[in-house]
């Protein structure tokens, strides 16, 4: 009765703070971990890296984020390709936690044989509208890092409608 109304209203402004503060904690966390593991990805690899970003999402809560590998993980010939995809994938995650509110994350890779790679990252989030944002640091990055693999490179959203990235390599 009145009392939950009540109370979900003093708990929704705390709730909200706390969020507030888990982003920008996640912010700095964030910012560690991308000076930090060029090296750590470089040994784990990439598939293994997307994994540990995955299960890291999940432990802290903030989404529910999903990874699935199909086909047979092909070992990158130039290390360097997959720092840089790695990068891209976790720009778009960085996105989607940050402004989107999505609740759902994930990330497929699929092995196509022939040195093919299709990446695919979707969340269930606000989407934005392309032409606003296509000019933001953070999508020109994601962009450019993906030319400097001869990859192509499709970010596809609408508001309300989440985003898809989708990377051929």
């Amino acid at each position: 009765g009145m009392l939950g109304v009540k109370i979900s209203e003093n708990i929704k402004e705390p709730f909200i703070e706390t969020q507030k503060i888990i982003k920008e904690s996640l912010g700095e966390v964030r910012a560690l971990s991308k000076s930090l593991n060029t090296d750590v990805i470089q040994n784990r690899g990439f598939e293994k890296s997307i994994k540990a970003e995955i299960e890291r999402l999940n432990r802290m809560n903030l989404i529910t984020a999903d990874f699935t590998v199909i086909g047979e993980v092909v070992t990158f010939e130039n290390y360097k390709d997959g720092i840089i995809l790695f990068r891209i994938l976790q720009e778009f995650i960085s996105n989607t936690v940050k402004h989107s509110n999505a609740k759902t994350l994930k990330i497929s890779l699929d092995y196509r044989g022939n040195k093919v790679l299709i990446i695919k990252a979707t969340d269930d989030g606000n989407g934005f509208i392309l032409d606003e944002v296509k000019d933001s640091s953070g999508i020109l990055n994601m962009k450019n890092r993906a030319e400097l693999t001869e990859s192509t490179f499709h970010l596809i959203s609408q508001p309300n409608n989440g985003a898809l990235l989708e990377i051929h390599y």
